[in-house]
């Protein structure tokens, strides 16, 4: 089922306003009273798990035709402004940001929230090899925890105050159900999976999401790096049918997927009422 919510520049601007975003999230953090309409459609469903006690969400900004950056790499910006801004409001409501090792050494991302007001998450880099150097951004000691996610047995080297978080892997790569649990015992409640494409389409064959946030933007690259890949089915009536919310942020159009319906369990499961 798919349910359009046309929010325009954002719902109802009275939002927008530094103030009105700050009053939000301190609400949308207590966890109990009703959120205010609007806002409530979009980031209502990242409030708490309905698997279990974690809630994840992914997050992927691309071209019409399926293009996460053009055939050289450059991807700055997809995403119209108003789409960037809904990536810093994701931030300001999870309490970790996550990008794979690739993301980290091609974007050198700061995983902060610059564009709104709100807390700042901790961050971490899922970086099996030990590739990433001392000096990213997303390592910069700036008062919040910043994580390692490596393999066993590799001799991992992060900055003071980095901390360390090793697990099995296998080919290379590190199960997303790993981290996941890993962070949840690390005290992460909501984790914001935001990318690349790689570390995010593992979460989603590995069924570990709760929510999906793909922004598409009004243009075709033609060429580059793709956005979501999966294993492939051989029919497409096997395709998974998600409840899907339709909302308009200026010139983007945003996909809210529920895959809650799919997700693993990786933390204190819910009771069934």
């Amino acid at each position: 089922m798919i349910t359009s919510v046309q929010l325009g520049n954002f719902p109802a601007r009275k939002f927008a306003s530094p103030d009105a975003w700050d009053s939000f999230v301190e609400l949308f953090r207590r966890g109990q009273q009703p959120l205010p309409p609007g806002w409530a459609d979009l980031f209502g469903p990242l409030r708490n798990g309905t698997v279990d006690d974690l809630v994840i969400v992914g997050q992927l900004g691309q071209s019409l035709d399926g293009r996460v950056a053009t055939a050289t790499g450059h991807s700055k910006y997809i995403n119209c402004p108003a789409g960037i801004e809904h990536l810093h409001r994701l931030r300001s409501l999870v309490d970790i940001v996550v990008v794979g090792v690739g993301t980290a050494i091609a974007d050198n991302p700061q995983l902060t929230v610059r564009q709104v007001r709100g807390p700042q998450p901790a961050r971490a880099v899922i970086d099996p090899k030990g590739r990433l150097g001392a000096n990213a951004r997303l390592f910069a000691e700036d008062g919040v925890r910043r994580l390692l996610i490596t393999a066993e047995g590799r001799r991992a080297t992060a900055p003071p105050g980095v901390e360390i978080i090793a697990l099995p892997s296998q080919d290379g790569n590190i199960a997303p159900s790993d981290i996941a649990s890993s962070l949840r015992r690390a005290g992460m409640r909501r984790v914001l999976i935001e990318g690349g494409a790689d570390t995010l389409s593992r979460f989603i064959a590995a069924r570990c999401l709760d929510r999906l946030h793909v922004t598409v933007a009004p243009v075709m690259l033609g060429a580059g790096g793709p956005g979501i890949e999966l294993p492939p089915l051989e029919r497409a009536d096997q395709a998974h049918r998600m409840p899907t919310r339709v909302h308009q942020i200026e010139d983007d159009v945003l996909f809210d997927c529920d895959l809650s319906g799919q997700r693993v369990v990786l933390g204190v499961a819910r009771k069934s009422t």
